[in-house]
């Protein structure tokens, strides 16, 4: 059983072509940002909480 699924991944593997340079970049690029978009949203989340908490202390 373990060494069937080990033969379909290499399987798998061999069938996969590698992808370009210029793919790899734009994928990464639009990773990047998306990363970057969700810290931005959750650090102005916080920012704002922290505003709100501090104007209720005082």
């Amino acid at each position: 059983m373990v060494q069937q699924k080990i033969i379909s991944i290499i399987q798998v593997l061999k069938l996969a072509k590698k992808t370009s340079k210029d793919d790899y970049m734009t994928h990464l690029r639009l990773v990047l940002l998306g990363i970057a978009i969700v810290g931005g949203i959750g650090f102005m989340i916080k920012l704002i909480a922290e505003f709100l908490t501090f104007s209720s202390k005082h």
